[in-house]
């Protein structure tokens, strides 16, 4: 007999080994495609095409650079996240909540933190490099 959980369980969790690794890659970069879409991600996007090049410049020593396009690629993921949170809230209902508000807030507060973070550590690089100090 087998475990109720299982017939249960999403066709996709019983895939393993590579099958389940294309499976995977296909799906995040299905939310890459949909994160695309979003006007926020986007122009981020469009600066880290730019930016995490240029980090290679900016930075000083490998380290330096790897902190400056792990910044970069910070505020795409938390980006991600937050539109993730917004997406489920308004799935789950239009009207207006407390709850939801707070959410959709907190998942805000995590973006503005991760722009805050990569603008200080960029201007910090900057400054750095160009002797500007």
């Amino acid at each position: 007999m087998s475990d109720p959980i299982e017939s249960f369980a999403n066709p996709q969790k019983l895939r393993t080994g590579f099958n389940r690794v294309m499976h995977a890659t296909g799906y995040s970069l299905n939310g890459l495609r949909r994160g695309w879409r979003e006007p926020a991600f986007r122009l981020e996007a469009i600066l880290a095409i730019v930016l995490v090049p240029a980090s290679l410049w900016i930075g000083r020593s490998w380290v330096e650079s790897a902190v400056l396009a792990a910044t970069v690629v910070l505020v795409l993921i938390v980006e991600l996240l937050n539109t993730a949170i917004e997406v489920t809230v308004d799935r789950i209902g239009p009207e207006w909540h407390e709850l939801s508000g707070r959410a959709k807030d907190l998942g805000s507060a995590a973006v503005f933190l991760s722009l805050v973070l990569a603008g200080c550590v960029w201007s910090a690089a900057i400054v750095v490099r160009f002797g500007l100090v």
